[in-house]
């Protein structure tokens, strides 16, 4: 099935770190923690039940931009997102480099 993508703007408290996120329609992760809330069956659709959290397990770059990739805390699910220009550039390299220390072992 294609996804659909429903475009929600919606302000949130991030439930990780508690911080207050203005969402702007594409806003799917905390941009101060990189964590998310597993909500979405299809992009923006906010009808999944599992409302676990998502976990920013590693970042990949693709064509000179930053990808996001979470985990769900609850289900294991994972999901790849795209960072945007006010996600915390230090997390993303925390994140970046707790993945490759964790591969060399």
């Amino acid at each position: 099935m294609a996804k659909i993508f429903i475009r929600k703007i919606e302000d949130f408290t991030c439930e990780h770190c508690g911080a207050a996120v203005k969402g702007n329609g594409y806003t799917n992760h905390c941009p101060a923690c990189l964590w998310a809330k597993h909500v979405d069956i299809q992009p923006g659709d906010r009808a999944n039940p599992c409302l676990g959290m998502m976990k920013p397990a590693r970042i990949e770059t693709q064509k000179s931009e930053y990808v996001l990739y979470h985990v769900c805390t609850r289900c294991g699910t994972e999901r790849r997102n795209r960072t945007s220009s006010n996600d915390s550039f230090d997390e993303i390299l925390r994140i970046q480099k707790q993945f490759v220390d964790s591969q060399k072992k």
